[in-house]
């Protein structure tokens, strides 16, 4: 998939279609009374102006209505040199955002991917509500690239969906070299970063014999670069660290664990650093504390926060953002076999705090208590750790947004407005006090479950006696991290939740220095 920057009028195009966006209201498009003259204007209004009014004719009859996610297709009949064009709708302007353009994009690439057209065109010429041309340019990219992301390497050419390949993206040549210039950085921002959210898809999606802890750990060093440094402790490394939290969860997979350490140093001379650490559980059948069968299959996507932190580090790194960020990812297999770690077992943490094992399959809150323990070793001014960590927080918020804890206000307020920016949902759930109480336990300092109940809170708080008392936030991606139907421009299958939302919040960190 390419982006393609071109100078000059959207018209003159020779794509296989041309994109128009058009808001629901206009012409009459929407049932509401509206007032009199809402007609088209800006390019789809130029463009059908030429095509002798076929546009306006079809929103008036009411076949299109401009409604988000609507398409209609029309024939140029030798208007223009493409031969299509695709209306996306916009939806309603007072509901207008990035993630409607995103959405936008997203339908038409659908729509064109149906046709097994190779190549669109859209221009950046008008005006999309509040958003600069900045952001429009990068949600333009975002819901090119990742709406066309389809994990189908391992089938048969024949097999294979067709999609979209190119995306021409035009500026008018009397808009300015400055313009252009900001158009081409904004497109290439945001085609480094969702290159890397198709890393944390791929990753997650890959099946879990192909993408073990080792795997990981070689992907990790792939992205070796002058600012970015990887090492990785083994089994042996780890038990003198006292890791025990992350041996135990390996212990009954004959795949060893790995704990990833990348570090990028864009900031030189400064000590402050932003400690991300993510969940790799490369395959989880629970464990001892056996999962059902029906869909376990997904299980090997329970490494998600692990592949997201990977694909940040990534991201931060090609951008060469002038921050300096540590990423951990403890990756290891949950398998029942004769050495796994059992209900009732006693395991003594890095920190020294000992934890009582309730379930086997609270196991990925085990890997980030000594992930979160060894970030300490960092001084971070901000510890984030992200895991696809309880079926509670799944219930709570559904599919599709991602539960927050945090001890912060100002890293709170930061994830938030990320989200906003990348429409990754978040919601802050609280770190309730009383229910400490319930992971104490009777032998031990902790007990790895707090019960069914508040499922989502006891494993922050549980989380929360790790990372101490720094600024930490911990992102519950249990929901949001799997699609199972393609949603605007998530696909089927593993989402890469997380990695923009990061990349975002980095960006808004620097923002606030």
């Amino acid at each position: 998939m390419k982006i393609k920057i071109k100078s000059g009028l959207l018209e003159i195009s020779p794509a296989d279609a041309l994109v128009l966006f058009v808001r629901e209201g206009v012409a009459g498009t929407s049932k509401k009374k509206r007032s009199p003259g809402s007609a088209l204007t800006g390019i789809a209004g130029r463009i059908d102006k030429v095509a002798g009014g076929i546009i306006a004719d079809l929103i008036k009859a009411g076949d299109f209505t401009g409604k988000q996610d609507e398409t209609t297709l029309l024939y140029t009949r030798g208007s223009f040199p493409s031969k299509r064009i695709i209306l996306s709708g916009l939806g309603e302007a007072e509901k207008f955002s990035a993630d409607s353009m995103r959405r936008a994009v997203a339908a038409a690439c659908r729509r064109a991917s149906d046709l097994k057209i190779g190549s669109i065109a859209a221009s950046l010429d008008d005006e999309f509500g509040d958003l600069t041309i900045d952001q429009a340019s990068e949600a333009l990219a975002e819901g090119f690239m990742l709406s066309g992301y389809c994990f189908d390497r391992y089938k048969a050419d024949e097999g294979k969906k067709p999609r979209v390949k190119e995306l021409h993206v035009y500026v008018d040549d009397r808009a300015g070299r400055a313009k252009l210039r900001n158009v081409k950085e904004s497109l290439e921002a945001a085609e480094t970063v969702c290159e890397a959210v198709l890393l944390a898809r791929d990753l997650s999606c890959a099946p879990a014999n192909l993408v073990t802890p080792a795997a990981m750990t070689r992907k990790a060093f792939e992205l070796s670069a002058p600012n970015l440094k990887v090492k990785a402790l083994g089994p042996s490394e780890m038990k003198k660290l006292g890791m025990n939290a992350v041996l135990c969860v390996a212990q009954g997979s004959n795949e060893p664990a790995s704990f990833i350490i990348m570090e990028y140093a864009g900031k030189r001379g400064s000590d402050e650093r932003i400690v991300i650490a993510g969940k790799a559980i490369t395959f989880d059948s629970g464990g001892i504390s056996l999962k059902p069968a029906e869909k376990m299959e997904e299980m090997k996507a329970d490494m998600s926060g692990g592949a997201a932190v990977i694909a940040v580090m990534k991201a931060v790194a090609a951008l060469k953002l002038p921050v300096n960020i540590v990423g951990l990812v403890p990756a290891a297999e949950n398998l029942p076999g004769g050495k796994a770690y059992k209900p009732g077992d006693m395991i003594k943490t890095m920190s020294g705090l000992t934890v009582e094992v309730i379930s086997t399959d609270a196991e990925g809150r085990m890997l980030l208590a000594d992930a979160l323990t060894y970030a300490a070793k960092y001084k971070p001014a901000a510890l984030i750790d992200i895991a696809t960590l309880t079926g509670a927080c799944h219930v709570a918020l559904g599919d599709n947004v991602c539960g927050m804890f945090s001890n912060d206000e100002r890293l709170k307020s930061l994830l938030v407005e990320a989200s906003s920016q990348t429409g990754e949902k978040v919601w802050e759930l609280p770190l309730v006090d009383e229910y400490r109480e319930l992971i104490k336990s009777n032998v031990a300092d902790l007990k790895n479950t707090g019960g069914r109940f508040g499922g989502a809170i006891t494993a922050a708080l549980f989380l929360n006696r790790f990372a101490g008392d720094v600024p930490w936030a911990h992102l519950d991606i249990a929901g949001p991290a799997w699609s199972s139907s393609a949603k605007g421009y998530v696909p089927m299958g593993a989402t890469g939740f997380g990695v923009r939302l990061l990349v975002s919040f980095v960006k808004n960190w620097l923002k606030r220095q």
